[in-house]
């Protein structure tokens, strides 16, 4: 397993598990758990919009798409 990243570090089709949260970015924790991201949630990276911004990934069953700082504030480590 590679060290902790950020979600916008892992390429389309790569699957990662929600290691925490960012300690600077407690307005968007709350909704990131609201999301079912709680720590230890796997999920598959399944699109990056041009720009980098959102990204869309595949958790719980659902298609998720995370604008850049809500996606900045999750740690995330690669499942291989």
């Amino acid at each position: 397993m590679d060290d902790n990243k950020y979600l916008r570090d892992l390429a389309v089709g790569s699957m990662g598990r929600v290691v925490g949260y960012e300690k600077a970015a407690r307005a968007y924790r709350g909704k990131l758990l609201a999301m079912g991201l709680t720590p230890g949630t796997e999920f598959t990276v399944t699109r990056h919009a041009p720009l980098g911004d959102p990204v869309e990934i595949l958790v719980r069953g659902f298609k998720l798409s995370l604008r850049k700082d809500e996606a900045n504030a999750l740690f995330v480590e690669e499942v291989k």
